[in-house]
């Protein structure tokens, strides 16, 4: 009996070796393309600790290439993009590649324009800090907060040490079949932002909603104000009258990227960002009186942590407000802008102006410089700003 049990036992073993020998001699006759797909397909996208970190080296590696190839010497002349480094898990797609090769070479031309307006960069500094991450299937969109510095290269003898601002991206990557991530997509993020000198991209043309309640007569348009360097004196008097312009630019610089908690910040939260909240600030800040009244009436100005007026935050309404009070005069030329006062511009030439900023500081050789709001900027050339937005219309109030 035993015996026969036993052979029984080995004869049940034998069938199920033959039976795993055929199924493992089946799954050898398998299509190599068909074992690839169905290994592909259970690879998910992963984004843990290490991708994430990798995502936000990617993200500099890109905005430090766009920086440098604005700066003179070797930094600027660097062979090739640190973007070439990535690969494998965490790398730029190749259109996303071919698309950054022609950014680089377009900034390389504003690098030219910059020279040819007497601007040179030394050396510059950027630093990328990862804000969010959300996976969404395979594709992973991350939020950065990009901070750059460049050193002014002493060309005339008076520039200011440096220029700076903070910029707001979105980047998107996807995985491919076997879970390994490519940059897709790149943006800029902040509301009605000018071009920041190393952003190839045209600005996105956002203007703060005004209201169809308008007053007969109080839209008057400003001149236009040319952009050649050679322009006539007009001096400005910032030691005496009734307002404080060094108190101005103070502010100004002391804001530009700490936002004064007692004011609300527009900045990624409305249709116009913040540019022009913040120059009335700064003019507060110096002396500017409330003129209060109803927020659409541009007769009027005024603005708190609670209330302001349209024209306190709007581009086009404190443009009316600022020549129906008389409290600013238009200047033929920006390059005749002096502290205290205010420059907005039109990207599109649509009649719309678009984006306000102010003079902090003017070199000795009457070349000014200008801190503002969306994106978050200090002390940057008009010689910049007119090299980046070549084809806008320009607006220069005297305050």
């Amino acid at each position: 009996m035993k015996s026969r049990n036993m052979g029984r036992t080995r004869s049940r073993a034998a069938i199920v070796v033959a039976a795993a020998a055929s199924v493992a001699a089946g799954a050898a006759l398998l299509p190599v393309a068909s074992a690839s797909a169905a290994t592909a397909r259970s690879a998910a996208p992963i984004v843990d600790q290490q991708t994430r970190a990798t995502f936000q080296r990617l993200a500099d590696a890109v905005l430090t290439d766009r920086t440098d190839a604005l700066v003179d010497g070797a930094q600027g002349n660097r062979k090739k993009p640190l973007t070439n480094v990535f690969s494998g898990d965490v790398k730029l797609s190749a259109a996303l590649a071919r698309s950054e090769n022609a950014a680089l070479t377009s900034l390389d031309r504003r690098k030219d324009r910059l020279s040819a307006l007497g601007e040179k960069y030394s050396k510059a500094n950027t630093v990328v800090t990862l804000n969010s991450t959300r996976l969404r299937g395979t594709k992973a969109e991350v939020a950065v907060t990009e901070t750059t510095t460049l050193t002014y290269q002493k060309v005339r003898g008076d520039e200011p040490g440096t220029t700076g601002f903070q910029a707001h991206h979105a980047l998107t990557f996807t995985a491919d079949a076997r879970g390994h991530w490519q940059l897709t997509g790149i943006r800029n993020t902040d509301a009605a932002a000018d071009l920041a000198v190393n952003q190839p991209a045209e600005p996105s043309v956002v203007s703060r909603a005004g209201t169809s309640r308008v007053a007969a007569g109080t839209t008057p348009n400003a001149p236009r104000a040319a952009t050649t360097r050679t322009a006539p004196a007009k001096a400005k008097n910032l030691t005496t009258g009734a307002y404080d312009y060094k108190a101005m630019a103070t502010y100004a610089e002391k804001y530009w990227s700490t936002y004064n908690k007692a004011y609300p910040n527009f900045n990624g939260h409305s249709a116009g960002g913040d540019c022009t909240n913040f120059a009335s600030q700064s003019l507060k800040a110096g002396g500017w009186k409330h003129a209060p009244g109803y927020v659409y009436d541009y007769t009027k100005w005024f603005g708190n942590a609670d209330i302001q007026s349209d024209s306190f935050v709007g581009v086009n309404e404190w443009s009316w407000f600022a020549q129906n009070s008389k409290r600013t005069t238009s200047l033929a030329y920006v390059y005749q802008l002096d502290v205290g006062d205010v420059l907005q511009m039109d990207f599109d030439k649509d009649g719309s102006k678009d984006h306000t900023m102010f003079v902090t500081y003017r070199s000795a050789q009457g070349v000014p410089y200008l801190t503002y709001h969306s994106a978050n900027t200090y002390r940057r050339s008009v010689a910049s700003i007119i090299a980046s937005n070549p084809n806008a219309y320009y607006y220069a109030y005297r305050t």
